[in-house]
């Protein structure tokens, strides 16, 4: 996992909280295994590296499924939707995304956000983690972040002069990955967020985790 990316995983009370854990640590449980998180930087994670040199078993980080990915790692079914979005000071005159082409924006590096500033014209200023790139516009060493609904949500929460300015509909999905062929491991996960929706628990942790873009980002069990 890659932390601090709240809400999916982050640190509390010295303790690792978040969806992501509560995913891992449900399926550890029906394994009858002690879970154990391996923090490191999202690159190895999306590259596919933390699984291929067994530093991990499966990779739970808030990860956007795309093609590139799957060419590397094997994905769950999707768990999650997290558009992303545009967020800036609220003493900001930004309006949209158009307001900062041809500027800079702040991005965790290897993260879609990146692809996404780029594609539409702003320069990415990479952070290493959702943490930093937090602290980096609160800082005011960029005025503008793109990042995943989620984390912009759970970054506003958290600090009320920071202004969630704009979603863009990208229809990003989030799952598990494996190293590739791992069939039992990925069939374990499934089976236990299987279980968690019959039990309602699915509900619960988007509820618990997500506020009030729990609605937009849940996934019906048919999605």
């Amino acid at each position: 996992s890659d932390m601090p990316y709240e809400p999916f995983e982050f640190v509390q009370d010295g303790e690792n909280v978040g969806f992501d854990i509560d995913l891992a640590q449900a399926t550890a449980d029906s394994m009858g295994v002690e879970l154990v998180v391996i923090t490191t930087a999202f690159e190895a994670i999306q590259s596919g590296s933390a699984l291929d040199t067994a530093q991990c078993d499966i990779a739970l980080s808030g990860m956007t499924i795309t093609e590139e990915r799957q060419t590397q790692m094997d994905f769950s079914k999707p768990y999650l939707k997290d558009n992303l979005a545009l967020m800036t000071k609220k003493d900001s005159d930004v309006e949209s995304i158009e307001d900062i082409q041809g500027e800079e924006a702040g991005v965790q590096q290897a993260t879609t956000g990146e692809a996404y500033a780029t594609d539409n014209g702003v320069t990415p200023v990479q952070f290493e983690d959702a943490g930093l790139m937090t602290q980096g516009i609160q800082s005011g060493q960029v005025d503008a972040v793109i990042a995943n609904i989620s984390t912009i949500f759970a970054a506003t929460e958290a600090d009320d002069t920071l202004h969630l300015v704009e979603e863009f509909d990208t229809g990003e999905v989030i799952g598990a990955a494996v190293k590739k062929d791992n069939a039992a491991m990925l069939e374990q996960f499934e089976t236990t967020v299987s279980e968690l929706r019959d039990s309602g628990e699915y509900e619960d942790i988007v509820d618990q985790w997500f506020g009030e873009v729990a609605d937009a980002a849940r996934l019906s069990a048919e999605e």
